[in-house]
């Protein structure tokens, strides 16, 4: 491979507030990029693709040697993702053992919400709602829809989405009619997944699984609840590439227009777990594909804005940070940001960056600068941990 220029690596700079640790990250699995910096700049490398083929994986690392040379000195610290089977996770270990220098892993929201911090060079406390996919969570299970409070290397997190099971492992994430087959077995509806599913061969065994308990972890992910409302509304029962439920979602949504929360579609316990049971509930019945999917907008923005508003008061912090790929979606952006400023806070959003996973690099790094002192040197202890594939 030729050597690669550095110049044609970065795609963004990002101005710090105050003099860098030179520290290289090395981003996620899904929309990977690099970050390093240096003085007071953050340098982002372009987007590679996601690390699921050889030639995506080959460019990675090529480039965080070029990223590497551009520093001109020993970076103090590699940064990688929570998860232990990424290749960049990997790549990040083997680099740290040749360089012979800490190797730090940052749970995945905590970077989305710390990118969105470092493009507004905001160095206090904030609250951060994190939505997305899926993201390793530091006890092991599948995160996606977290509120967490965030203060440099450290992060608290507050409250959740209710947890789904995921039916088949990763296979649901593609599929989301199995995830609204989960939101039927929540309801006590378990009978209605064979009739209702007939065209998918595996619906008895889906059924059976989800009342067995079997192959199916559990997630807390937003995604997966914009999947399971899809797949309860007949919208895109099987996906042919990532996020095209949700994009449908909103693409009916927008062709309906605004319509009011649904009353009493969510509740927050007191643990800070925000179910949207009643919410799912109310789609399964719905006929009008189009307001079913403007109502789940309008009732998730309430439901995450109210979330946020008891957050705010009990930690008595006014900026909230919005970050991760499920920010992507407009019409739920635009129902929430108000809804937040109507409460006297203050909403930072990604400006220069997407808020998915290309900037999960930037927020790792983020993270080891002011913080890399107080930071424990060691990477949490969890076993290889990937969803499992099933039926």
């Amino acid at each position: 491979m030729a050597e690669i220029i550095i110049e044609q690596v970065i795609e963004h700079v990002i101005t710090l507030p105050e003099i860098a640790k030179p520290v290289l990250a090395t981003g996620a699995w899904f929309k990977n990029t690099l970050c390093v910096t240096s003085g007071k700049q953050a340098c982002i490398s372009y987007c590679a693709g996601d690390l699921d083929a050889t030639e995506v994986c080959l460019a990675h690392e090529q480039t965080a040697y070029a990223m590497l040379d551009s520093l001109g000195e020993k970076p103090v610290a590699i940064v990688h993702d929570l998860h232990p089977d990424f290749h960049s996770s990997r790549f990040a270990a083997n680099l740290a053992a040749q360089l012979n220098i800490p190797l730090i892993a940052v749970q995945h929201h905590h970077a989305h919400i710390a990118a969105i911090c470092a493009e507004h060079q905001l160095t206090s406390a904030v609250l951060g709602l994190a939505l997305d996919g899926v993201g390793l969570g530091t006890d092991g299970t599948a995160w996606g829809g977290e509120l967490l409070r965030v203060d440099g290397a450290e992060f608290q997190r507050l409250g959740h989405l209710r947890l789904l099971a995921l039916p088949g492992g990763d296979r649901a994430a593609r599929e989301p009619w199995r995830m609204a087959a989960a939101a039927l077995h929540l309801l006590g509806r378990n009978a209605e997944i064979v009739t209702r599913f007939t065209e998918h061969v595996a619906a008895q065994t889906v059924a059976d699984m989800l009342q067995r308990n079997f192959n199916c972890p559990r997630t807390s992910s937003m995604g997966r609840l914009f999947d399971a409302a899809a797949g309860l509304l007949g919208i895109c029962p099987v996906m042919a590439f990532e996020a095209q439920a949700a994009i449908k979602l909103e693409t009916a949504a927008r062709n309906h227009g605004s319509v009011a929360a649904l009353e009493n579609g969510f509740v927050i316990d007191q643990g800070g777990v925000l179910d949207f049971k009643p919410l799912l509930a109310m789609l399964a019945d719905c006929k009008d594909v189009n307001y079913g999917a403007a109502l789940f907008h309008a009732t998730v923005a309430a439901g995450l804005a109210h979330w946020v508003k008891h957050a705010a008061q009990a930690q008595a912090i006014n900026i909230i940070a919005l970050g991760g790929g499920c920010f992507l979606n407009k019409v739920l952006l635009q129902a929430l940001e108000p809804a937040l400023l109507a409460q006297d806070l203050t909403v930072l959003n990604a400006c220069e960056l997407s808020p998915g996973d290309s900037a999960i690099a930037l927020g790792q790094a983020w993270v080891m600068q002011y913080h890399l002192d107080q930071y424990q040197l060691t990477q949490y202890q969890l076993a290889p941990t990937q969803l499992e594939k099933g039926i």
